[in-house]
């Protein structure tokens, strides 16, 4: 779905407080959350705007992100535990 907001607390709801405490706790936890969430926001302003930008590019943005979030979210499992 197009604009759909895939933020890191949107997507993993249930680890919310996880999510915070690691926010909280580590420096390059939250820069890398910031990072996927400013990634995440550039791709769906761009979604909206009939993504003025190739194909190619719109992928490789899209592939990144889900690299990124993959990360993140074995840092939150680990963390949870």
């Amino acid at each position: 779905m197009l604009g759909e907001n895939h933020s890191l607390l949107n997507e993993f709801s249930d680890y919310t407080d996880t999510i915070k405490a690691l926010a909280k706790a580590d420096e390059v936890f939250l820069k890398d959350m910031k990072a996927y969430d400013a990634l995440d926001k550039d791709i769906r302003t761009l979604e909206l705007r009939d993504s003025p930008i190739s194909d190619e590019e719109m992928h490789r943005m899209k592939h990144d992100r889900a690299m990124q979030k993959d990360d993140l979210y074995q840092r939150i499992l680990q963390a949870h535990q």
